[in-house]
């Protein structure tokens, strides 16, 4: 069943344009990531199908009977309007009616008389039916952080109020969601839960991420945006990072094989008598399409960061007992560490545990409540915020390099231009003179970047460098990080990035205690997993040691059905697969089509409850 359909949209900003004739449906269930260097359109794309921008050219489509929702990255909401009644922002009878029973429970907890306005809420709670929608919208509440429901929404940050409009889009059970940057601002623990939550939701879906496990997990296609074209992936990231070379490949050999008909061609056409005009007008026309092709191959320019590294000499930093607390919270007791040369540190832990706080006590922007901090001579700091740099949005971007060097270097010992530092920054001489106000906010992140790279760090702190940035940027920045020759400490909710660049973990507690655990974050999330299992059972341990001996041997029947458990998983996720293919070639039928959705429901399901219990059982091997 078509939910949207987008036909010929054409879009275009002064010269540039961003979207050439774009057309392309969304069905039931189709779960679509689209994909794009920073300024390919994406967001552009989104603001045209959710209203907010208007196309030079074609139709956006929807299908009558369903509900849309969306959520874009910075959400507006009234003043003075509470958190929950920005949730409940709805038309909908049964969550106007959740929302006041919302309210009265609240009156009730403060020990108001309710008694009355209570009975008659829950008489028409039953009457609608609608108590498992209220225990979903308690699971989304408290899975996405939002505890104090009678604050005012416009005083929350930033983070807190993409929460508020998330929880709003998700309650709505949409049939057809569209997602701006979803995971910014959430911590790993919300992300994870949302992941799961899309994954198996019966709902079309369109989002743009960065977050590239998130992307795996939800998406069964990815559209790349490329030039104002677009190009389909059916199946994962892997597959359209495979399909994606052998496209290029095949239009890399197609565009050569023009180019050199089109050398023919122009000596062909330089060698005619200008007075011979149409009698070959056919090859000229020929030559004029050869010439199209030859030069349509304007690859994609990749970031090239290799700026040069600051030398470091003997001692990087040295923390001694290192303490810090904001009043009665303790966020930092007693900590040390001697940072060694090339030191790759991920931090995580909660949102308010401390974090940023770390960051900036080491960059000396705070001063500690005691303990010290010695960084040595030769360490240069470079900072990476997680809040966007405040920029003169008139000044030009050539100007705003210029300020910083005139000259980089680059490579080994090689000076150039700060103009073409800024090239292979992805910003050419055409955008080189640009207003920054101008820019897309991927792009004021890059020149973020930039700014701090220009001047040789040896030590980088990077506070989630991933919002905003292209899966593009993203690859090549992860290239750069693993070959820096200085120290990283990185604070990300990207998992796929914090995996592939750190080698160990400080694990803030929110309480002061800070863990040096040896280990990436995949690593520590599954040891945390299994600390959670066994909790439990730890209340339940027989009092002797001899009796918790027995206790952990499996009997022959576990056995039998760990066997089980492992030849049926495999067999449960080739179903999947097989499934999710025949979901992804479509349907007309809309029994077939939900009878599919709810089978696919049914697998992950079971493959999850096979997967803990694996993990159980497998603990006693």
């Amino acid at each position: 069943m078509n939910y949207l359909s987008l036909e010929n949209l054409t879009k275009s900003f002064g010269d540039r344009k961003i979207l050439n004739s774009i057309s392309i449906g969304v069905d039931q269930g189709q779960k679509i990531a689209l994909v794009g260097v920073n300024g390919s359109g994406k967001s552009t794309l989104l603001k045209i199908i959710t209203g907010l921008e208007s196309p030079d050219s074609g139709e956006v489509v929807f299908r009558n009977d369903i509900t849309v929702r969306s959520l874009v990255q910075n959400p507006k909401f009234e003043t003075s309007k509470s958190v929950l009644d920005a949730v409940f922002d709805s038309d909908d009878e049964a969550l106007q009616l959740l929302n006041r029973y919302q309210k009265v429970m609240l009156h009730a907890e403060r020990g108001e008389s309710v008694d009355d306005e209570m009975q008659e809420v829950i008489e028409r709670i039953d009457a609608l039916n609608a108590w498992d929608q209220e225990s979903q919208v308690k699971q989304i509440l408290g899975k996405l952080g939002l505890k104090d429901l009678e604050a005012d929404v416009t005083q929350l940050s930033g983070g807190q109020q993409k929460r508020v409009a998330m929880a709003q889009v998700l309650i709505q059970k949409p049939d057809l969601l569209i997602l701006d940057e979803p995971t910014n601002h959430l911590d790993i623990d919300s992300i994870e839960w949302l992941e799961g939550y899309l994954s198996q939701a019966n709902m079309a879906l369109i989002l743009v991420t960065h977050d590239r496990y998130f992307l795996e997990k939800v998406t069964n296609e990815i559209v790349e945006l490329e030039q104002g074209k677009i190009f389909r992936y059916k199946g994962d990231y892997g597959n359209f990072l495979e399909k994606k070379l052998e496209r290029q490949e095949s239009e890399s050999a197609s565009i050569d094989k023009a180019q050199n008909l089109y050398r023919k061609e122009l000596d062909w056409i330089r060698r005619q008598p200008k007075a011979r005009g149409t009698k070959a007008k056919y090859r000229v026309d020929a030559f004029e399409d050869t010439k199209t092709k030859a030069f349509s191959g304007q690859k994609t320019a990749g970031l090239d960061l290799n700026a040069t590294t600051s030398r470091q000499g003997k001692k990087v930093m040295e923390i001694e007992k290192l303490s810090h607390a904001f009043g009665d919270n303790k966020l930092i007791e007693n900590f040390s560490y001697v940072f060694p040369k090339k030191d790759r540190v991920g931090i995580v832990g909660a949102n308010g545990s401390g974090k940023t706080t770390f960051l900036k006590l080491i960059t000396q922007e705070i001063e500690a409540n005691s303990g010290t901090i010695e960084t040595g001579q030769t360490t240069k700091i470079g900072y990476y915020r997680q809040q966007e740099l405040r920029f003169n949005d008139e000044q030009t971007v050539i100007d705003f390099a210029k300020e910083i060097a005139e000259f980089v270097e680059y490579g080994k010992g090689q000076l150039i231009p700060v103009s073409q530092f800024l090239t292979r920054f992805l910003f050419p001489p055409e955008v080189q003179y640009k207003p920054i106000g101008k820019l897309s906010g991927g792009e004021k992140r890059r020149l973020q970047l930039l700014k701090i790279l220009i001047k040789s760090p040896n030590f980088l702190i990077l506070d989630e460098p991933t919002n905003d940035l292209d899966l593009i940027t993203l690859n090549t920045l992860e290239s750069f990080l693993e070959s820096f020759d200085g120290c990283i400490i990185l604070v990300s909710h990207d998992r796929y990035f914090v995996d592939k660049l750190v080698d160990h973990l400080f694990v803030f507690d929110g309480a002061g205690d800070i863990r040096d655990y040896n280990g990436n974050y995949t690593d520590w999330r599954l040891e945390e997993v299994a600390k959670a299992k066994e909790s439990p059972k730890a209340k339940v341990v027989a009092p002797t040691p001899v009796v918790e001996k027995e206790r952990r041997k499996l009997s022959f029947k576990e056995k039998t059905e760990f066997e089980t458990i492992e030849k049926e998983m495999p067999k449960l996720e080739a179903e999947k697969s097989a499934l999710i293919e025949r979901m992804n070639s479509g349907s007309s039928d809309h029994d077939e089509l939900i009878f599919w959705a709810k089978e696919l429901e049914r697998l992950n399901n079971q493959l999850e409850q096979h997967e803990l219990r694996w993990l159980e059982l497998s603990e006693f091997i």
